[in-house]
């Protein structure tokens, strides 16, 4: 039995441990999860502190994605090792998402924080979980806490990440007096996600910062990229028909951007005492450090206001550190990673059992960066519902049909990014020769190839890939290529250009939508079948995972 959790927002819980022998060899776990934090607007290199205690003293992640790059799916994800197809938290709030889409379908009770209390963890969180358990989310000042799912406090004109700084000191503080247990300490400040109750009319605008923070930073600019405010439109559907920003909107962008670096200060600041205290307390060499964002943000990228949502890098691709015992001080990754691989990352760490776990991403080594892991070089996008611009001088705040599939695929010697949106426009980007996604490849292009590769092989491939992916269920979202060669000849986007396979990839039913939805719903998805290659030839074989019925049949 475990204790019931009873999250507030900004909830502080020390959620204790079953009564297990647990040696302390075993290594603590602190966890940082910041809230819409950007890697391309150089968000992490205005954190001194961070670079200095994590950065310099870890490895830096730097292909690390989420998979639905919206808050609450984000974190269901990361915390249940599951795609948002397979948990059908999609949304922020109902029927599709929020905390009670996450109550509602069991994963209360199914998450990686009461599994390593089950292993024996003492295991605390304070911070954002999940969307929808109070209105007073998202603000920085006066806001309610829990500890212990005692009454809330609410101390007024508190910053409210140096409110969950001194939580996590006090739960380090409670850690620290049981040396014969190990811990798992979350914490997950709001900053930089935008500011809401300043602005009732519009979704959101800047973060608010503590006080001894204000102006600083006055010099910043959005890096002036070739994708910041094209004169080209770039993408396809409404990110295609966006006017370019103005003088005033670019001014307004720019001081955004410095707010959401100044929120970031109290987090650095954070981080540097948690690792502090863990250093003299004598376990920071026992304990390994986490560090990343549910989702990334785009801001004049591709003409767009402040925002996430879309599948471009500015919103999927997200920072991620990692420090602690056994990993290379100052190391780089470029293998590509999701928030799909954390939870089983973290249960293996702890030296649990996840062979009864459902997980559909696999454990990272992380002291051996050269081993091979099964399917590093891909990684499945996905999306539902409308765009949202969270600014006031938008104009047009919500844009409809943002609902998306695509596929991420990295490696040494190609890179590319692939969609199909639920109207069936598609993308596809050469991401060695144009990382920023300004020339998609795919509309009326007179572009036969994309490097040495014919670009008609290459769709068919990664459309494949993607009729895998877009509703795969453990091993098929590991392993995706061994879904379509279950010979085990294929396992890499190499493999499957032999041409030997060209006849296998034209015939494949192509990824579609039959309409555009605000939530999964398994009608509207299109076809789900697949062809296998066989030593015989060719078979249709339906795809390895559950289908999920209409939101409203979810219990």
């Amino acid at each position: 039995m475990h204790s019931p959790l009873l999250y507030a927002l900004y909830s502080s819980l020390r959620l204790g441990s079953i009564s297990l022998a647990a040696a302390q060899s075993r290594p603590n776990i602190v966890f940082i999860m910041t809230d819409d934090q950007d890697v391309h607007m150089e968000s992490l290199n205005h954190m001194p502190l961070t670079q200095q205690h994590l950065v310099s003293q870890g490895a830096t992640f730097e292909k690390h994605y989420c998979t639905v790059a919206i808050c609450c799916p984000s974190r269901v994800n990361l915390w249940t090792g599951q795609m948002s197809h397979n948990t059908n938290v999609t949304n922020v709030q109902p029927p599709w998402g929020g905390y009670q889409k996450f109550i509602q379908n069991g994963y209360n009770d199914h998450h990686l924080a009461l599994w390593m209390q089950q292993s024996g963890y003492n295991t605390y969180y304070t911070g954002k979980l999940y969307n929808g358990h109070t209105p007073f989310t998202y603000q920085y000042f006066n806001v309610s806490i829990t500890y212990d799912a005692q009454p809330p406090e609410n101390p007024v004109g508190v910053y409210s990440t140096d409110l969950l700084a001194d939580t996590a000191y006090r739960y380090l503080e409670d850690a620290f007096a049981h040396p014969d247990t190990p811990f798992f300490l979350t914490v997950a400040p709001v900053a930089p996600h935008g500011q809401l109750t300043e602005y009732p009319e519009h979704w959101a605008g800047p973060p608010q910062v503590a006080e001894r923070h204000r102006g600083l930073f006055p010099n910043y600019t959005i890096p002036r990229t070739p994708d910041f405010n094209p004169d080209t439109p770039t993408g396809v559907n409404w990110v295609a028909q966006l006017p370019k920003l103005n003088d005033t909107m670019i001014a307004y962008n720019d001081e955004y951007q410095r707010e959401r670096l100044r929120s970031l200060q109290a987090v650095d600041e954070m981080v540097a005492g948690i690792v502090t205290r863990l250093e003299d307390a004598g376990v920071l060499d026992n304990t390994y450090v986490f560090y990343t964002s549910d989702n990334g943000f785009h801001i004049g990228q591709h003409r767009m206001h402040p925002g996430k949502m879309c599948g471009y890098e500015t919103d999927i691709n997200v920072p991620m550190i990692v420090r602690g015992p056994g990993i290379a001080p100052g190391s780089l990754r470029s293998g590509p990673t999701s928030h799909t691989n954390l939870a089983p990352t973290i249960m293996k760490l702890a030296g649990n059992d996840i062979s009864n776990k459902s997980f559909d991403g696999a454990p990272l080594d992380l002291h051996h960066p050269d081993t091979p892991l099964a399917g590093t070089e891909h990684l499945a996008v996905e999306f539902w519902g409308i765009g949202l611009a969270e600014s006031y001088l938008a104009g047009e705040e919500e844009y409809p049909n943002n609902t998306y599939k695509a596929v991420r695929i990295h490696s040494d010697d190609y890179s590319y990014y692939y969609s199909v949106w639920c109207n069936n426009a598609k993308e596809l980007y050469d991401m060695k020769t144009d990382p920023l996604q300004l020339h998609n490849l795919l509309p009326e292009s007179d572009v036969s190839s994309a490097g040495d590769r014919d670009l008609t092989l290459l769709t068919n491939r990664l459309d494949a890939l993607m009729m895998v992916l877009k509703s795969c269920k453990e091993e098929s979202c590991i392993s995706p290529w061994q879904s379509l060669h279950p010979d085990g000849n294929v396992g890499s986007l190499t493999d499957a250009l032999d041409h030997q396979y060209d006849d296998f990839y034209e015939r494949q039913t192509k990824v579609s939508y039959t309409r555009c939805e605000r939530g999964y719903i398994i009608e509207s998805e299109g076809p789900q079948d697949f062809d296998v290659f066989g030593r015989s030839g060719i078979h249709v074989q339906a795809r390895g995972s559950v289908i999920n019925p209409h939101w409203s049949l979810w219990e």
